[in-house]
């Protein structure tokens, strides 16, 4: 697989969450939303936890402590959903 390197402007400037997708808004302008049904940590994490979100990684990475996920923007912009057999959260 072909993977580039982030670029400036696609670093997160803020992150919101549903019961069932995630937007990711750039500084770019982009706004990435994909269904949280890619991400199972995070679909079956309770609000609590995917409302205690991070900036990590110079800006291109989300991290959610509690649940241990990461979410870059390399990964969402290429539209790359986690590995089959994820672990749920605790």
């Amino acid at each position: 697989m072909i993977t580039s390197e982030p670029k400036i402007g696609e670093q997160v400037r803020e992150v919101s969450l549903t019961e069932d997708a995630i937007s990711v808004d750039l500084f770019d302008g982009r706004t990435i939303t994909v269904p949280l049904a890619w991400y199972p940590r995070l679909l079956h994490a309770t609000s609590e936890q995917r409302a205690n979100w991070r900036i990590a990684g110079a800006g291109y990475v989300i991290h959610w402590p509690d649940i241990d996920e990461d979410l870059s923007t390399q990964g969402l912009l290429q539209g790359s959903p986690a590995p089959r057999g994820a672990a749920k959260a605790a």
